[in-house]
């Protein structure tokens, strides 16, 4: 009795060649299937992670995962779980929120009250598990409470999985993900659970979350405070400007955007904001 032939897996580790065919296949089985529309991102972010799922699955081509894909659901969402991988932590990056602390909500606040505004809206875009907004609220209820009291501050929040939203709302934390959270910060808003830990009621009411993607971004609210990081690096340069545009359209002349550590402004978007703080990736509109 023979044995059966040896399956040759030949596809490189990064995914650069996939046919044009089978990725096309495969970007439209996520578009129509799951509304995920990948055209403004990375091809080679893309392919890397539609490799991994490749591999996993032991498929011998692209084109034999894409006919996976066709009949398998599950895989259908295990490939969009990998695409949108998310790895946060609160206060990623803690010296962007010190400089968050120090003088971005000081002069955010002296603008609302200088203009007779009762009102701040801030927007994380991007949010994953919910880390960045809730690690806004948290600084705000630090350290601006008595502001809190007379200005009503805002925090939407949007990420383009709807899975890892839900989660997010739940507030329930491995603990590496609190790495950065202040040990008194932690006593006092974190509760243990069965060996995670529960962000209490009083911050997750602060924050509302909602699915959005950046293809789509017609219903963006104006904003104050804009934190987009570790987002446009995905992106291909025309779609990262076209997002930068759109950022200046919401927010009022002298308002905030944060953008992660490894991003800058890019084309025409560079003549709508100002620089504040270069090292932060810290702008206001001009």
């Amino acid at each position: 009795m023979g044995s059966s032939p040896l399956r040759i897996f030949s596809l490189d580790a990064d995914g650069s060649d996939i046919p044009p065919d089978s990725f096309e296949t495969i970007l439209t089985i996520l578009r129509n299937t799951r509304g995920f529309n990948l055209d403004i991102y990375k091809d080679k972010c893309i392919k890397r992670r539609i490799a991994i799922r490749i591999r996993k699955t032991g498929c011998s081509s692209a084109r034999e995962y894409g006919e996976l894909l066709k009949g398998d659901q599950a895989e259908t969402d295990q490939l969009l779980k990998v695409i949108t991988i998310h790895v946060s932590q609160f206060f990623r990056n803690p010296s962007t929120f010190e400089r968050l602390r120090k003088d971005i909500f000081p002069y955010l606040f002296a603008c609302c009250l200088r203009e007779k505004r009762d009102s701040l809206s801030i927007l994380s875009v991007g949010c994953a598990g919910g880390e960045e907004p809730y690690s806004v609220a948290l600084l705000l209820k630090e350290f601006f409470a008595p502001v809190l009291d007379r200005i009503n501050v805002s925090i939407a929040a949007t990420d383009i999985d709807l899975p890892v939203l839900e989660t997010a709302r739940t507030g329930l934390y491995r603990n590496e993900r609190l790495a950065e959270v202040p040990p008194e910060m932690r006593e006092r808003w974190f509760c243990p659970e069965n060996g995670h830990f529960r962000l209490a009621p009083e911050i997750r009411e602060m924050v509302s979350f909602r699915q959005g993607d950046l293809y789509q971004m017609e219903d963006l609210s104006p904003s104050d405070l804009i934190l987009c990081r570790n987002v446009l690096i995905y992106l291909e340069r025309r779609h990262q400007e076209r997002v930068l545009k759109k950022f200046a359209q919401i927010l009022p002349k002298g308002r905030i955007l944060v953008l992660g550590k490894s991003e800058t402004l890019v084309g025409e978007s560079r003549r709508l904001f100002q620089t504040v703080c270069p090292v932060e990736r810290i702008y206001r509109t001009a």
